[in-house]
Parts: C-alpha cells; sequence; structure tokens
C-alpha cells in the first residue's frame, strides 16, 4: 500500500481466481495462434500479472496485462500505488483519520496525518498509536496506526501481492477491532478490506469495502477498491461502474483512470478503455507503464501503428523491463516484420530468459520465418520456464503438425 492508499493498476487477471475479468494491457502473456496465422498476444510482465493462458490456436491478437478476467490469481499485481496526478486536475488527497475535535488524541491524529502526507510513517504510526494511548476506543487512531505500520513495512502494492505477509496478518484483528469500536466508520472498513485485497482474499474484502463506499459514497479510494475486488471476482459490469465513479471523482488520478481501462477492456469495450488509457497517460506522460497500457490496448485493437510510439516510449523510459521490449516486438509482429519482432524478443529475454510469453512469441515467429527447429528450441525455453503453462502444448502440437505435413525443420 502506497503513501495515499490509492488502489492502483489491475493486472492481467485472466482466468485468474480472485481479481480479474480480462487481460490488461501493460503485461500480458503471448497467446499461441496458429503457426501460419498472425503471432500470438503480448509478454506478461512481473509488475503485473500474467493472464491465464488462452486455448490456443486463437490467430487474433489480445494483449494482456492490464485487465482482467475472472478466475484465481496469486500474485496478481493490482498495486495499490499512489497515484499519478496532472497540475491541472483535482487529485485524491492524502488519507486522513482526524475529526477535528481539537481533542488531546485528536491532535496526535492530526500529527499522524500531516507526517503520513509527506512520507514519515514512522512519525505517522508514532503519533498514531500516541492517539491511542490517549483514546483506546477510538477506531480512526488505530486505523492511522495499521495504515501507517503496512506503508512503513513497505508491503507489496499488488493485489495478491503478500498473501503470507505478517504485518498484514497482524493488522487484520487490530482492523477488525476498529469496524467493531465504530460499524460505521468508514476507514476502518476500507483499510480492513484494502488489507484482504493485498492478501488476496477478494471475497472477504467486498463485502468491507461494499460498506466502506456505502458509508462513503464520495470517496474516491473507496469506489476503486470496490471495483477492484468486483474485477477479482469476475464481476465485470460491476467493477466498471465502480472504477468509473472512482475516476470522476479522482479525474487527475492517473491510477484511475488506468484501473477504468482495465475493466474495460476485460469487459470487451476496447474503444472506451483506450480512451481511459489515453487520459492516463497524459496526466502522467513520463510513466513508461501507462505508455505501455495505452500500447498494448492498441495492440487488442488490432491497431500495431499506433501502439507502436507508445510502446516505444515505454521502452525508452524503463529500457530495463523486459515485457516492455517484448510487447513492442509483438507490435512489430503484426505489421509482419519478423525480423524487427525477433530482435526485440531476444533482446526481451536477455532482459529476463523466464519470460514465457516471450519465448513463445520468439518461437511463433521462427515458425513462421521457416526456421521450424530453432522455433521448437524456443517453445522448449518456455516449456522450461512454466511446465503448467497450456499455450506452450498448444504451439508444440502446431509445430509438430506442420512438420507431419512435410515441412522439413531448419
Amino acid at each position: 500500500m502506497s503513501s495515499n492508499g490509492s488502489i492502483g493498476r489491475l493486472a492481467a487477471l485472466l482466468a485468474l481466481a480472485g481479481c480479474a475479468a480480462a487481460p490488461p494491457p501493460s503485461e500480458a502473456p503471448a497467446r499461441s495462434a496458429p503457426l501460419g496465422a498472425p503471432p500470438p498476444a503480448l509478454a506478461a510482465a512481473p509488475a503485473a500479472a500474467a493472464p491465464a493462458a488462452q486455448p490456443a490456436g486463437s490467430a487474433a491478437a489480445q494483449p494482456a496485462g492490464s485487465g482482467a478476467a475472472a478466475g484465481a490469481l496469486a500474485g496478481s499485481g493490482v498495486p495499490l500505488d499512489a497515484p499519478s496526478t496532472s497540475e491541472a486536475a483535482a487529485a485524491s488527497p492524502p488519507p486522513r483519520v482526524a475529526r477535528g475535535t481539537g481533542t488531546a488524541a485528536d491532535r496526535k491524529l492530526e500529527e499522524g496525518d500531516a507526517a503520513y502526507a509527506t512520507g514519515d510513517f514512522a512519525a505517522a504510526e508514532k503519533a498514531y498509536r500516541a492517539a491511542a494511548q490517549l483514546d483506546r476506543r477510538d477506531a480512526a487512531a488505530i486505523v492511522g496506526a495499521q495504515r501507517a505500520a503496512i506503508a512503513r513495512a513497505g508491503v507489496s502494492a499488488e493485489f495478491s501481492g503478500a498473501p503470507n505477509d505478517r504485518t498484514l496478518l497482524a493488522a487484520i484483528p487490530e482492523l477488525k477491532r476498529a469496524v467493531k469500536l465504530e460499524p460505521g466508520y468508514a476507514p476502518a472498513h476500507l483499510e480492513l478490506g484494502r488489507a484482504y485485497l493485498v492478501l488476496g482474499r477478494a471475497e472477504a474484502a467486498l463485502g468491507e469495502l461494499a460498506r466502506a463506499a456505502e458509508l462513503a459514497p464520495s470517496d474516491a479510494e473507496a469506489r476503486s477498491a470496490l471495483g477492484v475486488a468486483h474485477l477479482a471476482l469476475g464481476n465485470l459490469q460491476d467493477a466498471v461502474r465502480e472504477l468509473a465513479r472512482s475516476a470522476e471523482l479522482a479525474p487527475g488520478d492517473a491510477e484511475r483512470q488506468t484501473n477504468l481501462g482495465t475493466a474495460l477492456l476485460a469487459a470487451g469495450k476496447t474503444a472506451d478503455a483506450i480512451r481511459a488509457y489515453e487520459r492516463a497517460a497524459r496526466l502522467s506522460p513520463a510513466d513508461a507503464r501507462l505508455q505501455n497500457d495505452l500500447g498494448t490496448a492498441l495492440l487488442a485493437a488490432n491497431d500495431p501503428a499506433r501502439a507502436i510510439p507508445y510502446l516505444e516510449a515505454a521502452v525508452a523510459r524503463d529500457p530495463s523491463r523486459a515485457t516492455y521490449r517484448s510487447n513492442l516486438g509483438y507490435a512489430h509482429h503484426l505489421r509482419g516484420d519478423l525480423q524487427k519482432a525477433t530482435a526485440l524478443y531476444r533482446e526481451a529475454l536477455k532482459l529476463d530468459d523466464k519470460l514465457g510469453s516471450a519465448w513463445i512469441n520468439l518461437g511463433n515467429a521462427l515458425a513462421q520465418a521457416g526456421q521450424l527447429r530453432d522455433a521448437r528450441e524456443a517453445y522448449e525455453k518456455a516449456r522450461a520456464a512454466d511446465p503448467t503453462d497450456p499455450r506452450v502444448k498448444a504451439v508444440m502440437e502446431e509445430l509438430d503438425a506442420i512438420e507431419r505435413r512435410g515441412a522439413a525443420p531448419r
């Protein structure tokens, strides 16, 4: 969880049980397409969980990495990042728990809020705990202390990103105590629900976040977190509704626009998703992830010509990210430039030789070029990276069929 508590990008959660509904653009696994047909979809990146592979034989390209589909997901990559903002649009303010009552305990809460807003989480936690000592029945002090402790520990900012994290597990009973002390206090339900999301417990999160949104209907973070929970459970219409409302409430938060784009892409509303990603990219033009998300969404719309400049920008801004290079390679692959695509896949694999999607994409490009022996070697590398990946089995079967038809490996 980040300094402002905003639920950030929703990673690809295709067929993942927990947080998704369709493949997101920024990091997506390759889909196996027939070896003689257009190339597979994009590579899955570490920052956002990759969706489960699609059935083989699908020639249509559909990037994964920023959307989600129903299914179970472990380490999915739904970050709770601080949103990128624009000076021209309203962004979400830092979270606060002080009530403005002027009591000694509330003055300590104010002190904690101020420290939290500057990123001094240790000082914030200390102030919140001091407030708790002054009023042991104040749910606000408990919420503030747990929120600061989680931030100070640097807990993963992704949905299901820390399923066994000790800080989160220790926070759960304290946040439940806050809810019990003050059932009508929205931040207690929100923080408890967010903790469940990072633990990967979408169903448990849903009830708490629904209550938070009910109590604080104009809280952009409550709406966003609730949208993530719905997306994790495959409730696409509910996810789109909540994430659209969150984006309306905080139009200057690039991350909220990205989350909305993810849900729209998951729901098959590609054109609307692209518009949401375009808004996010305008709000935070220096963010490589957002450039990659927009580029891969355009690939989902089968528009590689428009996608390439954004994917090139992502690579330029974060040259060490293997998935960005693989996605750029896929764009060139779609345009029929096998030589450039192959070079980019190889560059990506030098950065991360465990990136199974890049091995599959490379194998497909080699097979299309008639280099069947090299293609098989690439597929074997993909199988070594993840023996359970059904895409590998699919492309290997297609390659076997080509060879049975008489094409000699070379």
